[in-house]
């Protein structure tokens, strides 16, 4: 299983890219591996301002339905249109194509609060 070290984690299985104060979001191999079969990402929060923790979107698997959460605050300034065609991109290439949004930060300081690939490791049991 694919854990990038130069990414950052959430405990709710969401990683992170940081380019300045522009963060790129998607879900992890691991959480892709668990919803099984992406059928649907919808995120609704495009434009708007989302608080770290707060609920940015769903992704919806063929038994399931998931909140996605922030990793950090910021607003919500790209999201990923391809994903509307084939969401399948989520499972194939969660951390390439599969990418959901892109934030710009309010506070890049909280990223230090996300866990590293190997604490990431230790909490999914790696």
């Amino acid at each position: 299983m694919s854990i990038p070290s130069q990414l950052k984690y959430t405990k709710e299985h969401e990683w992170i890219s940081i380019e300045g104060d522009v963060a790129t979001v998607g879900i992890t191999h691991f959480a892709q591996g668990e919803l099984g079969d992406i059928v649907f990402v919808e995120i609704e929060t495009l434009g708007q301002h989302v608080k770290k923790d707060e609920v940015f979107g769903t992704v919806e698997a063929v038994k399931t339905v998931s909140d996605l959460f922030m990793p950090v605050s910021g607003e919500i300034i790209e999201k990923n249109e391809g994903l509307d065609n084939t969401p399948e991109d989520v499972n194939n290439d969660p951390y390439g194509n599969g990418w959901m949004i892109r934030v710009k930060m309010s506070d890049p300081a909280e990223a230090n609060e996300l866990l590293s690939a190997d604490a990431y490791k230790q909490h999914i049991g790696q």
